[in-house]
């Protein structure tokens, strides 16, 4: 208001000097002390519509959070969901809601320039952020191959795309050079990944554990069945005989793996026998599909192969 008030006192100050002075002399000067003006102003409203450089950003996934960070655009999150919990300067960034599902009462308050999700409980809450005045963009990130990929549509939108390309190649090298060792591994060790014990849940054809245990050089049990995930029974585990066992959570009262190697009836498990029963993961390594996959596929492989080197 007050840059508003003070260039219309300046216009008619040069309006005054124009009438009272002859128009031939004084004429240039006014045009082109008033087009200065005019486009003085128009920059001004320019930079404001269209922000340079770095918007700033709420993420709605953990997965994005942790990309976010480490394409160093970390500074301009305004907003995360609850499930974002690492790295550990994340805790000092708002919650604006839940894994997928923002209030947008919240949203509406920090009022971000973008909001990047890769899936939204609502269908309808996209149109609903975008209704804001939002950008709003959907990455998809559900295997550790489109995580390159992913990388690098968050640094063109985030204003990051040396370091994003940067790290989707070392990315992208590195689990080619994974694929290579798991192609030629012989005799690849079955592996029965434990999601929950009550009830019975593991990985089956296609889900991103499935794919990174075949990165690490092993054989999912459950890609024998075609889905992301799925309850089991326990004859079914006993039946199959993994030679490796992973429980991906934490039990309350005692070790998961001491648990396993204490069930009835399975003791005739490979597993079980062999010893080869783990757990006390960090399940972000290994459920997420974030920039620290290669850290994941590596524990697995030594995890499932303890006497071999790593491909990295």
């Amino acid at each position: 208001m007050y840059r508003k008030t003070r260039d219309m006192k300046i216009f008619r100050s040069f309006s005054t000097m124009c009438n009272n002075f002859s128009a031939n002399r004084l004429l240039p000067v006014c045009l082109s002390l008033f087009l200065l003006l005019s486009a003085g102003c128009a920059k001004k409203t320019d930079e404001k519509q269209h922000p340079v450089g770095r918007p700033t950003i709420v993420s709605l996934a953990p997965s994005l959070t942790e990309m976010i960070f480490a394409i160093g655009a970390g500074d301009q999150l305004v907003g995360r969901t609850s499930a974002c919990d690492w790295p550990a300067a994340v805790s000092k960034v708002p919650v604006v809601g839940a894994f997928g599902r923002p209030s947008l009462e919240v949203l509406a308050a920090v009022h971000p320039d973008l909001v990047v999700d890769v899936d939204l409980a609502d269908e309808g809450m996209g149109k609903k952020i975008s209704a804001l005045g939002i950008q709003q963009e959907s990455i998809a990130c559900k295997s550790p191959d489109d995580i390159p990929a992913a990388l690098r549509k968050l640094g063109k939108l985030t204003g990051h795309i040396r370091e994003a390309d940067s790290l989707a190649h070392s990315i992208s090298e590195g689990l080619a050079l994974f694929k290579k060792t798991s192609q030629n591994q012989k005799n690849k060790k079955s592996v029965y990944l434990e999601i929950w014990n009550d009830p019975f849940w593991t990985g089956g054809k296609g889900s991103y554990t499935s794919v990174l245990i075949d990165y690490a050089g092993g054989r999912n049990i459950g890609d024998v069945v075609n889905k992301e995930y799925f309850e089991i029974s326990q004859e079914w585990v006993i039946e199959k005989s993994p030679e490796v066992i992973a429980c991906m959570y934490m039990s309350k009262e005692s070790s998961a793996s001491d648990n396993v190697l204490n069930r009835p009836g399975w003791n005739s498990i490979v597993a079980v026998k062999n010893h080869q029963v783990y757990d006390r993961f960090d399940n972000n390594l290994f459920l997420r599909p974030g920039p620290r996959v290669l850290e994941g596929i590596t524990q697995l492989h030594r995890m499932i192969y303890p006497a071999e080197k790593p491909a990295l």
